[in-house]
């Protein structure tokens, strides 16, 4: 079996557009060869979730997500392109489901383009001070800080998010199987999440595990 490494998934996510861990799959799944990958996710029609991107989508879903108590409150926009995948019953259920994995995962952004300038170089200043301190080699201080901020943004960011349901595929991924799956160009366009008291010091709670909880 073919050692499969991040170079070699990343390839094949910039040829096909297809989700990380679609790719991932794909390049397991024959045993590392590119092209064999690359059939293999156009038969699955993932690869045309990339194409589909550039169509304009906006029809859609405003929908909410409330946790039980009213303690969490999420409100999404989801697009599509025609009013007719809008009224699905699969469309619903899917902006039904980032709904509640932003209630439970609180993401700051949608993606990584979103987050502000200052902020990714206030991390890099942070990071780079915390590297200085362990007292580690400066010659390898950029690697560490460029490692540490690509974490730090998967964890705020919406797309590269786990999804609660289904923590073996990132929010991207499973927006490229719904558009691989309906067939039109889907986009998470907006949000907003209010948890009860925020901004209050109060004890703190593991609402992902709660959230989960309530949908089991």
């Amino acid at each position: 079996m073919a050692k499969i490494t991040a170079a070699m998934v990343k390839d094949l996510r910039q040829r096909t557009g297809a989700g990380m861990m679609d790719c991932k799959k794909a390049l397991i799944e024959t045993n590392g060869d590119i092209q064999a990958a690359i059939i293999h996710l156009k038969e699955k029609g993932l690869s045309e979730a990339a194409k589909r991107s550039g169509r304009i989508a906006s029809e859609g879903l405003v929908d909410s997500y409330i946790h039980m108590g009213g303690r969490i409150g999420v409100l999404v926009e989801v697009n599509c392109e025609t009013d007719f995948v809008a009224k699905t019953e699969e469309f619903h259920d899917f902006v039904k489901d980032i709904a509640m994995h932003i209630a439970a995962a609180n993401p700051e952004y949608i993606s990584r383009d979103q987050v502000p300038d200052n902020i990714i170089e206030q991390e890099k200043q942070i990071y780079r001070k915390i590297a200085l301190n362990e007292g580690k080699p400066e010659k390898i201080i950029d690697r560490i800080v460029e490692g540490r901020l690509d974490k730090f943004l998967g964890n705020i960011c919406l797309m590269e998010q786990a999804f609660v349901k289904n923590p073996d595929i990132t929010i991207q991924d499973y927006l490229h199987e719904k558009i691989a799956k309906i067939g039109e160009n889907i986009t998470i366009r907006r949000f907003v999440r209010f948890e009860r008291g925020e901004g209050i010091e109060k004890r703190q709670e593991d609402f992902a595990s709660e959230v989960m909880s309530q949908i089991k």
